[in-house]
């Protein structure tokens, strides 16, 4: 009896020991685990929850002028136009998939399990719904960059060596294109970077931008911050893609598209300073 007794004292203090000092589990809430762990084992990982703010890079576009569009290329890039622009921020990379998941809860996958490849399959409209849940977490007002800010930040900004490309006259050295791509979608940032250190402005998906598109746009353009066009029914996307030619990922090449979803269709983010 005198054991039992001595057993049963022994489990109260153990039990009250335990509620004493118990602490609180630390779980960690980082939706983007399940498609980061599915992602290339020798790929960096660039986005990462916390607390469902997710680590977007940005790199510092100091402002200065250039030569936008080009007399060269197809009749949307001309006339070539004098541009004046205010310092600004643009992601170091394209939005991914893990960032997407991290703050929308949800996952909008393009070709595979990817979390540090580009977020594609996405319309303009779903990029601001994007935006503005992460402007609501971040306190920021991040944007799709300017038709004019994006090919700024392409050539190199005022550190611009007047690559045809994004970062190189060889295109091989900076996009994923039709040319190497293999059908496949890749993580951000594997590619070189261009002057500003900015990965993947050539090739890899179209990127959005903020501007609706006209065809005589560039010919009546305020040359001081333009933005495009007031409306339109079609929204300008810039950089080719992985199943664009050469010829369609130069830093002048300008798309244009419905505002719909399609798998070739990605953003990244830019931020007025």
């Amino acid at each position: 009896m005198k054991h039992f007794v001595v057993i049963i004292l022994i489990f109260t203090f153990f039990a009250a020991s335990a509620q004493k000092y118990a602490v609180e589990p630390i779980i960690k809430k980082q939706p983007a685990q399940a498609l980061l762990k599915k992602a290339d084992a020798s790929t960096t990982v660039i986005a990462e929850a916390k607390h469902g703010n997710p680590n977007i890079p940005m790199i510092l576009v100091k402002g200065g002028s250039f030569d936008m569009g080009s007399n060269d290329s197809d009749d949307n890039a001309k006339p070539v136009h004098k541009i004046t622009l205010s310092s600004f921020y643009i992601g170091k990379y394209e939005v991914t998939e893990a960032q997407w998941h991290t703050v929308m809860g949800s996952d909008l996958l393009c070709f595979k399990n990817c979390g540090n490849c580009p977020v594609g399959s996405l319309s303009w409209d779903e990029t601001q719904l994007f935006i503005t849940k992460l402007n609501q977490i971040t306190g920021k007002a991040y944007r799709l960059p300017t038709e004019a800010e994006w090919e700024y930040a392409a050539r190199g900004g005022s550190k611009s060596n007047g690559y045809t490309y994004s970062g190189s006259n060889n295109i091989d050295d900076v996009a994923w294109y039709d040319g190497n791509n293999g059908s496949d979608l890749h993580p951000v940032g594997q590619k070189a970077a261009n002057e500003l250190g900015i990965f993947d402005m050539t090739g890899s998906l179209r990127e959005w931008c903020q501007d609706w598109y006209a065809a005589d746009y560039y010919a009546t353009s305020p040359s001081f911050n333009p933005k495009g066009p007031l409306t339109g029914t079609q929204r300008i996307m810039r950089g080719g893609g992985w199943a664009s030619k050469a010829a369609d990922c130069s830093v002048t090449h300008r798309d244009y598209a419905l505002p719909r979803r399609s798998l070739i269709r990605c953003f990244r983010l830019a931020l007025t300073l």
